[in-house]
Formats: structure tokens, sequence, C-alpha cells
């Protein structure tokens, strides 16, 4: 690969035309074998006119989304109880039920209240209930919310349900939205739109800002934006790439690419007193800089080694050293929450298909998580490590895609009107 196609790949994105702005919607591709058999009953409702969402379809397409759990058809259900009701074990053991969720929501005086259940049909007992108070248009944020506790009860793992992505749409390479939505593409807005290019979005760890690359100025910028006053700073304006910004675990700096010195480096940003630092000092192409857990390492891409492979180098000494050897093109790295695997985009010797993959920090596995389409890039990690998106092309149309990192469930995230593309997970809003 020549050193102007590695810029291009590595830096910069193809633009992707899309004819109108629309919400995703929930394709869901393959599940886990043996997934938890979970009976979400329709919720109950108490108020006047019809029920303001349907909160426990949500819920059942949230635990479904996930690929461990296989919610039951409503139409099989032999009974419809609410909370407080006695329930019947045995008829529920019947359809194969190993959960069951009951809901009622109640509107008083302009509030919701909602009440749940979930029930364990083996050990025949209430596990979970609770009361929560909501606003009309915090419905779906509540179905959220019960979601990750259900999920977070039976799994052990925090749900991430409730989180949200941003990700970027085109418009026939004139028009470009940087764009908000639920984790499960519902509830879509706007952040930004531009008639230039914007690239390589990216969350703050409090949730609250988001980074990106736009070519608004005549030359690649970086920015950073607050997300409920949608005020925006300009962090740089050098001459040649500025690209792929992404903040430290505490948000005091970002790390990002500049070639202000001749050569694309990494360098970090004090994000309080403006000072650039270059950390990379080699005559090959440094980018797509991460930051690991601790705050203390970057690993990032670079072909000093003639392709493309990634690296970790320690700030404080400097020490670099190389972390794939798999493949012949490793880039856009990313750790795992837990800090165990590297998530990356892997193409394997001789071929020409890029795939998403995880490989063991301890042990160096490598493991090919996505394998539907030809052209997988972008990976974003949810907060809680179990699931992560990807931009990939699919039946001729740019959409967004996820998979577990046990590589069981998958789903696809396609847009009604055209193609999306870079996303970004964010953090756990707490």
């Amino acid at each position: 690969m020549n050193r102007f196609r590695f810029v291009v790949i590595a830096c910069m994105v193809f633009a992707w035309s899309v004819s109108a702005w629309s919400e995703l919607e929930i394709e869901i591709t393959q599940g886990v074998d043996n997934p938890t058999r979970i009976a979400v009953v329709p919720f109950a409702w108490q108020g006047q006119g019809k029920l303001p969402e349907n909160l426990g379809k949500i819920i059942s397409a949230d635990l479904e989304r996930s690929g461990l759990f296989s919610p039951i058809d409503q139409r099989d259900l032999l009974d419809l109880p609410r909370p407080g009701d006695k329930i019947y074990y045995r008829d529920w053991r019947i359809l194969g039920a190993e959960f069951i969720l009951l809901g009622q929501l109640e509107e008083r005086q302009g509030r919701y209240y909602l009440r749940y259940e979930l029930h364990d049909v083996f050990a025949q007992k209430r596990v979970l209930s609770n009361t929560l108070e909501a606003g009309f248009s915090q419905m779906r944020a509540t179905a959220h919310f019960v979601s990750d506790k259900v999920y977070e009860h039976i799994t052990g793992i925090r749900g991430a349900f409730s989180t949200q992505i941003i990700y970027i749409e085109s418009f026939n390479n004139q028009k470009y939205r940087l764009m908000l939505a639920d984790a499960d593409g519902a509830r879509s807005r706007l952040l930004l739109e531009s008639k230039h290019p914007l690239l390589s979005p990216i969350w703050s760890p409090d949730g609250k800002q988001v980074a990106y690359v736009s070519f608004e100025t005549g030359r690649a910028a970086i920015f950073r934006q607050d997300i409920a006053t949608a005020a925006r700073e300009q962090l740089t304006n050098f001459k040649g790439l500025n690209g792929a910004p992404t903040w430290s675990p505490d948000g005091s700096k970002m790390a990002m690419v500049l070639s202000k010195d001749g050569n694309p480096e990494i360098y970090t940003l004090d994000l309080l007193t403006k000072k650039f630092t270059r950390i990379t000092r080699y005559f090959g192409i440094d980018t797509e800089p991460n930051w690991t857990l601790d705050g203390k390492s970057l690993v990032f891409t670079s072909n000093r080694g003639g392709k493309p492979q990634i690296y970790q180098v320690t700030l404080a000494s400097g020490r670099t050293e190389r972390l794939t050897f798999d493949g012949d093109y490793n880039a856009r790295p990313r750790i795992s929450p837990d800090g165990k695997s590297l998530i990356m985009v892997h193409r394997s010797e001789g071929g020409g298909v890029f795939h998403i993959a995880s490989q063991n920090l301890l042990t160096g596995d490598l493991r090919i998580l996505t394998s539907e389409t030809h052209l997988d890039e972008s990976p974003t990690i949810a907060p809680n490590g179990a699931m992560l998106l990807y931009a990939t092309r699919y039946r001729g149309k740019g959409i967004l895609a996820a998979v577990s990192l046990d590589a069981g469930g998958k789903y696809h995230l396609p847009s009604k009107a055209g193609d999306v593309r870079e996303p970004a997970w964010s953090p756990f809003f707490d």
C-alpha cells in the first residue's frame, strides 16, 4: 500500500451519498445458541387516550438485539398478568419461559409512573421490582432503563441500552450531518450540518461533548462541541493533516494526528493550557491514536514496519512496541472496556477483504468478528464491552452494523433513506 493511499484510508473516509435524513432501523441477523427465553407481557395502561409508547415492545426489542435473549411472541402468551397478580409459574414453563417481565404504566396529573416486576420461572419468585416516575418525553428512555436492569440482573453485565451513538450522514457529497441517536437508532437528532465533509466523531468521557474533524475552514480542522448548548471550539488550524481526535480517560487531554512538522505524527493536546506535545517521531505514518484505560499509553496505527500495523507507545518513556502480527493490515485500534482485548480493522495476508477483529492482549490470539461483507471499518465498543458497532457496505448501501464480542449476536442499523458511516458509542451516562 503506497503512502498516499494509506493516509487516505487512515485519516479520511469515503463520502457515501444519501437522499434524506431518517432514523436507523434494527434488523437482527443472528443471535447466540440457547438464548434466555423471556416473556415480556404487554404493559397495562391506566390513563387517558392511548399508551404513550409501547414500552414492552421497546424492552423486548432491546433484549433481543443483545443476542442473549429470545422474547416469546406475545401472541403465544396464555395470560396477561399485571404487577401484583398471582403468577402461575407452571403455565409459563409450558411456554418455555425462563423469566417473565410485567409492567403497568399509570398517568397521574401529567406524570407517568411505571411499575415493573421480573419473575424467575424456575425459582418461582419475583426477583426484581421497582416503580419509576417519568415525563411524557421520557417514556422511551424509561423503557431502556428497565431493559438495562433486566439485562444486568440476568447476565451480571451492566446494560447499555440507555446509551447513545453518534454517526455521520452525507448527502450527495454536498451536505454532511453529525447525528445523535439512542443506541437502538431511534430518536435521532441533528448536532451539526455542513456543506463540508465531517469525519471522526468521538465522545468525551463524561458524554457531554463530542469532537470531530471538519473541512469548513478550507482544510481539515479539529473541533469540539457541547451537546446541550451546541457551543463549538476549534482546537487545531495547522496546515496538512489534523485528524483522529480522541479524549484521554480523564478528559483533560486529547490525542490526534498532525502533519504540521512534515510527517503525520501523534500529538497530545492539553485542553486547559492548549499545549501540544509530540509523541511519535518516525519517518513512517503514525495515525489513529487511542488511549489505554489507565491513560498512560496510546495505541496507534503505523506503517513503520512496511504495512499498517498497531503499536503502543508509553507516554512517560516513549517506549514503543508492536502489538499486531497476524495479517498484512491492522488499523483503527480500540481497547475493550475491560482492557483485555484490542479491537481493530483487519485484513488477512494477500486478501482484499477488511473485517473487524479482536486480539487478546495477553495471549495474542486473534479472532475475526465479522464476515458478511468485504469492507468493514470504524469499530466502536459499547461501554459495557458486550457489543461493538462498525460501518460497512451491505446490498449496495453504507450501513451501521453490530456484533457481540463473542461474535454470537449480530444486527444491522440501516437508514431508510441512504448511507451512514463512522459510528461512535457513548460512555455510560452516570
